[in-house]
């Protein structure tokens, strides 16, 4: 299974980014998949996740500026951040855990968020 993200970038505070996971390979069934961010000297913290039912949950530090959303039928993920604030600069990484309890991570894309 491989997960690529993509769209993270360089934005100004209160600004807003979308990124986006896609799954690949051989994936048997998807219990949940969800974003985790790592900034530098911290450890890596979970930001959004979602299962396959739909069922979300986000960090209580987000909430409210973030919306994770899923496509079944392309195995993708979606994280929009909204107001974004420097201390949301980490590397966002994907996570993908199926049912039978294998996790698979993504190589992460940074977020960057200048004040």
């Amino acid at each position: 299974v491989q997960l690529q993200a993509s769209g993270g970038g360089l934005v100004q505070a209160g600004g807003y980014l979308r990124l986006s996971c896609a799954a690949s390979g051989t994936i048997f069934s998807i219990n949940d998949m969800g974003w985790y961010r790592q900034a530098p000297g911290k450890q890596r913290e979970l930001v959004a996740a979602i299962s396959s039912g739909g069922s979300t949950n986000s960090a209580h530090s987000v909430k409210g500026r973030v919306t994770i959303s899923r496509d079944n039928a392309k195995n993708t993920i979606y994280l929009q951040m909204n107001s974004l604030k420097p201390e949301d600069t980490a590397r966002y990484y994907c996570k993908l855990t199926e049912v039978g309890g294998m996790i698979y991570w993504g190589k992460g894309t940074l977020v960057t968020v200048s004040s």
